[in-house]
This record gives structure tokens, C-alpha cells and sequence, in this order.
């Protein structure tokens, strides 16, 4: 808390809760300036995320409280910037990598890939750079879903540049073999191989890179949790108790090798007719709200199961740039801020929960 914070504004700051940060901005660490001159309030706030959708909305919502509050006219300036958060103990920053977010789940089958995809691009459209790694050696679905099949240039034969799609600079062993060959691999040939893959990108200058795991709490993906530096992970699961038990165990995996887990999303939430637009709950209710609840970590938000996500991934083209103004790209890009959010401005009280459908 700074004493050139002018009383009066420091009250409204302190009282002004951010919905994405989800504390105030006087605790969150956010506010750089709070002066009173004559009858203007001059406010500067600095958030550790990309929030080039946010920082409008929020300049717009705490102007209006401090006129209200003092009368004042305000002057809010707002700005981000993404800075490299703690890793493992044992683990040091990746060179040109600021932070590395793994997407995970307990089992195959609930959308995981799909939802790694979009949220590396929901970064992307908040201004971030972000990268994308598809560390599912077994089933590389990135290529797909990015809709490229170049394969990786190298300067020198050793180190590979990443191969531009969407804007992302993404990495796959999909990009590297035929996509019609099995990868016979036992796991320690993967987990050598995965390593290869993160350490000989020539990654360029990312705030994010965000790794699609493979699935599942086997030997592969916990020598990966160990080995990788990440600063944080955000567990996928679909509402029904099979899967909700597969989540928590790599929920719980996380925690056990000392990386935070950011929150939970809830995919295939509710099934939307496309012809009626009757809603059906057909894989439950609740279920990511329960594990969140019992866990300790944070919802971030929920997803439908909608044909027209899966056929703009199948396609190449994801949600959040298929169809920007959808529902469902907005819900992606809510949920993808308030997991960095939470990274940049640690723990917090409550997320507003996130639910989209077609209404």
C-alpha cells in the first residue's frame, strides 16, 4: 500500500472488486498510481494478464464508482503486462518463455485438445504472445485442429522453428511423421521425445505457451508435470461422476509435484438442440462445481457440447477465430482470462462461474 495513494481514492480502490482478478485492486497488487488533483482523480492500474477486452470494461466501471464516490472526474489508465511466475522448486524458466500452462485431464474423451486450442488463441485475441505444444505423442491432434500439415524449418538442423497457424507458433510430433502411422513408442522414447519437442523450438518471445497434455496420470504425464517448468495447469472434465473421479486424480497429481492448478473448466455442460434449442444436461449437473468445491480450486467457467465446436476444430479452424462473436469463443476467452488472472494476482475469493448456451 503506497502513501501517495490520495485517502478517498485508496477507499474506493480497496472496495472495488475486479470480477476477473476477483479480489480488490488495492490487495491484487494493481494499482500504480492514485492521485487527487484539484477536481480530477488520476488512476493508474498495471494487471499482470493480457486484458485488451478487459481494460476498457474495467476503466469504465471504476471511473463511474469514484465519480459516484468523490464527484471527482476521472482519469484511468490502464495497462498489462505478463511477467514469468514461480515454477517447481527444482525447475528454472525455459529461455524466451515466460510462463508454460499445461491443459489436462484424468482421462481421454472429454475435449481437452479443443479446449487447449481455443484458449491459446483466446490469449492470443487479448493481445499475448502464445504458443501451443501438443505433447500427446499417441494421438497429436493439433495439426488437425490448426489446420496445417507444414512441416518445421530449421537454421541449422538442430533447432526447429515452430510452425506458424492462426498466429500461434505451435509444435507437434504430428508436424514431424505421417499422421496415418502409429507411434510405437514405450514411455520413456515419449517422454525424450516430448522434452525434444519444448527444448529444441526456437520459441520467439511468448507470454504463454500452453501445452496440451496427454491424458491421463501415467508415467508419461507425471515425468512431464516433474520435467517441464510450469507455472500453472487447468484440469478439463466433462459433469459425470467417471470422469469427475479421473480429474481429481489429475488434479491431485498436480498439486502433489508442487504446480498450481489455476481451476477447472466444465466441458460438454449442457447439449444445446440445434433445432429447437432445447438445453439437456445429458452428462449431469454439477459436477465441475462439486470438484472444484471439494478440491480447493476455482471454476473457471462451463461449456455446452455443440456440434458446431467440433466441426470448426475438425475443420482447422477453432471457435475463438472460426467464429469470434459466438458464445461459445466469448466463454472461451472469459475462461482463459480468469486463469491468468489468477496466476498473476494469486488466490483469490471467487470467480463468477461461466455458463454459455445458445439463448
Amino acid at each position: 500500500m503506497s502513501a501517495s495513494f490520495a485517502p478517498r481514492l485508496q477507499a474506493v480502490l480497496a472496495a472495488f472488486v475486479d470480477p476477473l482478478i476477483g479480489r480488490d485492486l488495492i490487495s491484487a497488487g494493481v494499482v500504480r498510481r492514485a492521485e487527487e488533483q484539484g477536481r480530477r482523480a488520476l488512476v493508474e492500474l498495471e494487471l499482470g494478464f493480457p486484458a485488451g477486452q478487459h481494460v476498457p470494461v474495467l476503466a469504465a466501471a471504476l471511473g463511474e464508482r469514484i465519480e459516484q464516490a468523490t464527484g471527482l472526474d476521472c482519469d484511468i489508465s490502464v495497462r498489462w503486462r505478463v511477467t514469468p511466475h514461480a515454477v517447481q522448486k527444482n525447475l528454472r524458466p525455459l529461455a524466451q518463455i515466460r510462463n508454460v500452462i499445461a491443459v489436462a485431464s484424468g482421462k481421454g474423451g472429454v475435449g481437452k485438445s479443443t479446449v487447449a486450442v481455443n484458449l491459446a488463441l483466446a490469449l492470443q485475441a487479448e493481445g499475448a504472445r502464445v504458443g501451443l505444444l501438443d505433447a500427446d505423442i499417441y494421438g497429436p491432434s493439433q495439426p488437425r485442429m490448426l489446420g496445417s500439415s507444414a512441416r518445421p524449418t530449421s537454421p541449422d538442423g538442430k533447432i526447429m522453428n515452430p510452425v506458424i497457424a492462426h498466429g500461434l507458433q505451435s509444435m507437434s510430433i504430428g508436424y514431424l511423421i505421417d499422421d496415418s502411422q502409429p507411434t510405437i513408442w514405450r514411455g520413456p522414447m515419449v517422454t525424450s521425445a516430448l522434452m525434444q519437442l519444448l527444448t529444441e523450438t526456437r520459441w520467439d518471445d511468448l507470454d504463454y505457451l500452453i501445452i496440451d497434455m496427454p491424458p491421463g496420470t501415467g508415467d508419461i504425464a507425471l515425468t512431464l508435470s516433474q520435467k517441464i517448468p510450469l507455472s500453472g495447469a487447468v484440469i478439463v472434465t466433462t459433469p459425470q461422476d467417471i470422469a469427475l473421479l479421473d480429474a481429481r486424480k489429475g488434479l491431485e497429481m498436480f498439486k502433489k509435484v508442487d504446480v498450481s492448478v489455476l481451476g477447472v473448466v466444465e466441458n460438454m455442460s449442457v447439449f444445446c438442440c440445434p433445432n429447437c434449442g432445447h438445453q439437456s444436461a445429458i452428462f449431469g449437473q454439477g459436477g465441475g462445481d462439486k470438484l472444484a468445491r471439494e478440491t480447493g480450486v476455482e471454476l473457471l467457467g462451463r461449456l455446452p457440447l455443440d456440434g458446431r465446436i467440433r466441426e470448426q476444430a475438425d475443420g482447422g479452424t477453432p471457435t475463438v477465430v472460426a467464429d469470434p462473436a459466438s458464445a461459445a469463443a466469448q466463454a472461451y476467452r472469459d475462461i482463459a482470462l480468469r486463469a491468468v488472472a489468477r496466476l498473476a494476482h494469486g488466490e483469490v475469493d471467487a470467480f463468477p462461474s461461466l455458463s454459455v448456451s445458445d439463448d
